[in-house]
Formats: structure tokens, C-alpha cells, sequence
């Protein structure tokens, strides 16, 4: 029997996924996307998966945890958009809280809404429900710095159903404060006027013959390509003015209808100035920020009790690095966190942390980025692979004297979207073609940046500013004594997603010590292990199926083939030639 109450959170819709508390240590978080390499943002809604994976990772009594579920939207009639779906195909509604707090919700966000659905088959499970919102502001400040220390702090949460909204915790009530918007404008607008332009572009004539909603979960893999592809050209300070202008036209754009009204005025609009979609997108980009940080600080203005207070991000806007870091610099806060999971990969996590703080008046998680589901074990070698025992300084060796991708499949892995070591593909950043090389054998366009990983204490001497960012949330610049040393991972704009890497991320650090004894460079390429379209590998077996590379590490074995990968002979999508 557990020593302490166990809360398990639930999140039903796209990213779906669970998350295990134990006391207020959290035992394991599974997004559906991670298992079996499902395709990304799957929904977590058939009860009979539900407690097949409880009861895989630890659960064995599916029914006694505490049950908390993600909010979510409704429909026009007030119907739910929650579903659970059995082996038959039967859907069910599940009647959980709406999506985001009205301004002065006060008490009320840390109720919720109570509940009964056989969310884990067999008879209904009592749950609890929090809104979305504030399911996004649990996961930010519980997993956060501030919650460790006992501090108050405000949240941010900027999601696709909602204008950025600001909140104030405060852990000694525990008491939670929602003001409101801080400026007018849905996430969703993000994706929605990007994909008018660029590889992404979406025939949305055909999309709402298909559908007739708004379509934004098609939406979904929209806003990270469009981010990289907005530093192929510069923002313009006329088409910025256009924009605001139609700000003004527009008024507050809540939703997919006001946000296509305010894309289709600003694209006749910026018509006539004759740029780039790049440079359109990068004005976009930048428009939007400038409305975020000036919203904030006029809020903040407006509140002085608030002066001070360290900034938590959340929600999927939260993703963006440019935003981030732009908001750390305006210094409206002494402080920024953002966690690894901003996204609805950290739904499941937020749901279970509200209801630990409703519980028990708990506020800090004790949390690892790594605690996503183990590595599933490989029996053997795929057919035309070998397997051989190969510590980290092996694998070391081996991307110092060949120079080839290597993909890493180790232990549990890591929360959120962003691979961190443990489901990645790692490669030397020596050679500008590595770029080009690890997007071919992706499939991805030729403009996608590939992201570094530099020991911690090192960062600085590399990246501008190169503080810590173990989890990739800001923006960073390798600087010019290092640009010709490590060439494939600066982005068509100098920038760098980088991860830093210490301690707390053993395997990485030690293969990086391992790698600069070896070379005097402690800076690798990473990007994320998986198949187009997929969650990461999870497993060996996995990688060598999909054979991107000659070389797969898992678990103290080293996997290889002479085969030479198929995908090397390409060029990334996009690319001249």
C-alpha cells in the first residue's frame, strides 16, 4: 500500500496522457503520444488503455487513486467535448470544468467540479475536475523554484482557447487570484494566420469542406515550424503598423472566427508592401510579443501589490523561446520559470497538482523532467544490426572519431516536447551538412534548426547569454569565436535552442565531459528520436526499424549496421537541389 494518497491526473483530449502523484512526489507522467509510437498529440480517452497503462506503470488497483481530470471547451448547447470511447467504439461524454477562469473566480478555481465516469472501465470512478487554465497554472507554479521556497508568484497562461491571462498564487492559503487578460488576443490566432504561409500552408477551403468547426487541433504541428521559418527574414515595421491597425478594426479576437476576420484583413493589408512570408511571419512574431509584454506591464502598473512577484509561463504560447526570452529581458519580473511541459503535455501533471493543492495545501512537486515512461527492453538485435556492451565514453569515441548521428533510447524519458537526451538523436556540431543531414534523414524542411547541448559551466563561454535552460525555453546566440567551431547548430538568425546540461541530466553530462576530453568542444546536436508524425522512440528496437542512422545506444548496448540509411542520400524537404 502506497504511504500517502495517490492522485492520478487525466488528460482526455489531444495530448492526452496521465500523470501519478504519490504524497507530493510525482511517481511517473505518460503522454499518450510517448507509448508505442503513437502519433503525436493522441487523445488518452479509451478506458480500457487507461488502466491497461495504470496498472503497466505501478497502479495495480486501478480504481483507488484520487481521480482529477483536465477542463476543457464545450459546445454551442453546452455540451461536453470530453469523450471517452470503449473497445466498441461507444463514446461517452465526460462532464468536466470548462476551459478557462472568469476574471475574480477566486475560491472557486480550487473547488472545481465533481464528477462520476468509468474512466478506467467497469463502474464510474468518482473524479474531480479544474478548469484547463487552471490546470496549466498548477503544473507552471508547482514544478516551479518559487513553490520550492514557499514563494507567491504570478502565472501567465497564453493557450489557443484563450487571450493570455494573468493569475497571482500564493501558497500560504493556499489562494489563487485570476485578473484576467492582459491583452485581447486568442493563442489560436498564432496558428491560424501562420498557416497561410510557407511549407505549412493549409488549403483551409479543403479543411472546412472536410470540417466545418474551426479545425485548430489540425493546426497543431503549425506553430514550431512557422517560429523557425520566421528567421529566414526580417520583421518590418510597416507591416507591424498594419497589424495594429487592424487591432483596432478587429477589436478582441476570442476565437478561430474573429482570428481568420483579423488574418484575412491583415494579408490584403501587407499585400502592397511586397515581402517575404518570412518577413511577414517574423512582423507577426514580433507584433505579438510587443502586445504581451506591453499588456503586462500595464497591468502590472495598474496593480503595484504586484511589483516584485517572480512570472510563471504556461500554455502552449509558453513554447515560444523569442517570447520568453523577451520577456525575461523587459525585467517586468525578477524572475521567469518555465517548465518543460508548458503545453498540454503538462495537463495530466496540472490536474493532478490542483488537486494535491486542494487536498492537502501542498504546492511543491517533487518532479523530474525525467520521469516519462521507461525504455521498453530489446531482446535482441534487429535483423542485419549487431549489439555490443558500450559505456558512455564508447559512445563518446564513437561521435568523435566517426562523426555520424547516433540515436540515444535510455531510460525513462523526458516530459514534455522537447527531447533532452534520453530520446534523441545526438551528433557531432562540428560540420554546417550535419544540419542538413539530421533534417533529411528527419524528413523535415531545410530552414528547421537543430538545437545544442553544452555542459552547463561551459554555456556561457559559448552561447550569448548561455545562463542555464536545461529544458530549452530561451532564446540564446553562439557567439562569434565559436560560430565556426560548432556551425550546424546556429539557426538562420545566429540564434540557438540551447539545452545546458548538469547534474540534474547524468547521461548527458557525463557523455559531454566524455566528448570535450576527446575534442575540446562540450557542444553536441540534439534533436528528438522518433518517426515523422510520432511520439519519441520507446525503444531500440524502435530506431534500428526505423534505420535513420548506423548507430542506436540503449541501455549500456551499442546497436549497428553497415547498412547505410536510405534517408542519407536525400536532401532535406525544401532544398535547392
Amino acid at each position: 500500500m502506497p504511504e500517502h494518497e495517490v492522485i492520478c491526473g487525466l488528460k482526455l483530449t489531444h495530448d492526452g496522457g496521465f500523470a501519478v502523484i504519490e504524497g507530493n512526489r510525482l511517481l511517473v507522467s505518460v503522454e499518450a503520444e510517448k507509448l508505442g509510437n503513437n502519433p503525436r498529440h493522441s487523445p488518452f480517452a479509451e478506458p480500457a488503455e487507461i488502466a491497461r497503462q495504470l496498472r503497466a506503470h505501478g497502479i495495480e488497483d486501478v480504481r483507488a487513486p484520487v481521480f482529477a481530470v483536465d477542463g476543457w471547451a464545450r459546445g454551442r448547447e453546452g455540451e461536453s467535448w470530453v469523450e471517452i470511447r470503449d473497445a466498441q467504439g461507444a463514446v461517452q461524454p465526460v462532464e468536466v470544468a470548462l476551459y478557462h477562469d472568469e476574471p475574480g473566480a477566486g475560491a472557486a478555481m480550487l473547488t472545481g467540479v465533481t464528477g462520476q465516469s468509468p474512466l478506467v472501465g467497469g463502474e464510474p470512478v468518482a473524479f474531480r475536475s479544474f478548469t484547463h487554465t487552471t490546470d496549466h497554472v498548477m503544473s507552471a507554479y508547482c514544478t516551479s523554484p518559487f513553490a520550492r521556497e514557499r514563494e507567491p508568484a504570478l502565472m501567465l497562461v497564453w493557450d489557443g482557447g484563450v487571450p493570455p491571462v494573468l493569475y497571482r498564487f500564493d501558497p500560504a492559503g493556499p489562494r489563487l487570484e485570476c485578473f484576467g487578460p492582459v491583452c485581447g488576443v486568442s493563442g489560436a490566432l498564432y496558428p491560424i494566420f501562420a498557416s497561410h504561409f510557407g511549407p505549412f500552408r493549409v488549403d483551409h477551403d479543403a479543411r472546412r469542406a472536410a470540417d466545418a468547426g474551426p479545425g485548430l487541433e489540425a493546426l497543431l504541428p503549425v506553430s514550431g515550424k512557422a517560429m523557425a521559418y520566421a528567421a529566414l527574414g526580417p520583421a518590418s515595421e510597416e507591416a507591424i503598423a498594419v497589424m495594429a491597425e487592424v487591432d483596432a478594426q478587429v477589436g478582441e479576437i476570442d476565437g478561430a472566427i474573429r482570428a481568420y476576420l483579423w488574418s484575412r484583413r491583415v494579408l490584403s493589408g501587407v499585400a502592397k508592401l511586397g515581402l517575404s512570408d518570412a518577413s511577414i511571419l517574423n512582423s507577426f512574431q514580433e507584433h505579438l510579443f510587443r502586445r504581451l509584454r506591453d499588456g503586462l506591464g500595464e497591468v502590472l502598473r495598474a496593480r503595484p501589490e504586484l511589483a516584485g512577484l517572480p512570472l510563471c509561463l504556461s500554455g502552449g504560447c509558453a513554447l515560444n523561446i523569442k517570447w520568453n526570452s523577451g520577456l525575461r529581458a523587459s525585467r517586468l519580473a525578477p524572475e521567469v520559470w518555465v517548465p518543460p511541459f508548458p503545453n498540454d503535455a503538462g495537463s495530466a501533471i496540472g490536474a493532478a497538482c490542483t488537486e494535491m493543492v486542494r487536498r492537502t495545501g501542498t504546492s511543491w512537486l517533487d518532479w523530474s523532467v525525467f520521469a516519462g515512461p521507461p525504455v521498453r527492453e530489446t531482446a535482441a538485435a534487429e535483423p542485419g544490426w549487431t549489439a555490443k556492451p558500450a559505456s558512455v565514453e564508447d559512445l563518446a569515441a564513437l561521435l568523435a572519431e566517426a562523426g555520424e548521428p547516433v540515436v540515444i533510447v535510455d531510460g525513462p524519458a523526458e516530459l514534455g516536447p522537447r527531447a533532452l537526451g534520453h530520446r534523441s538523436i545526438i551528433a557531432p556540431a562540428g560540420d554546417e551538412a550535419m544540419r542538413d543531414r539530421l533534417n533529411a534523414i528527419k524528413g523535415r524542411e531545410w530552414y528547421r534548426p537543430v538545437a545544442p547541448v553544452c555542459l552547463e559551466n561551459r554555456a556561457p563561454e559559448v552561447f550569448s547569454p548561455g545562463t542555464r535552460d536545461p529544458y530549452m525555453l530561451f532564446d540564446h546566440f553562439v557567439r562569434p569565436e565559436w560560430q565556426g567551431k560548432i556551425p550546424a547548430v546556429a539557426h538562420l538568425d545566429g540564434s540557438a535552442r540551447l539545452e545546458t546540461v548538469g547534474a540534474d541530466n547524468p547521461l548527458l553530462e557525463r557523455l559531454l565531459t566524455a566528448y570535450e576530453a576527446r575534442t575540446g568542444i562540450p557542444v553536441l546536436c540534439n534533436t528528438s528520436a522518433n518517426h515523422p508524425g510520432r511520439g519519441f522512440f520507446p525503444d531500440a528496437a524502435s530506431a534500428m526499424q526505423w534505420h535513420g542512422t548506423r548507430h542506436v545506444w540503449s541501455a549500456g548496448t551499442l546497436y549497428s549496421t553497415d547498412a547505410v540509411p536510405e534517408s542519407w542520400s536525400r536532401t532535406p524537404r525544401g532544398a535547392a537541389g
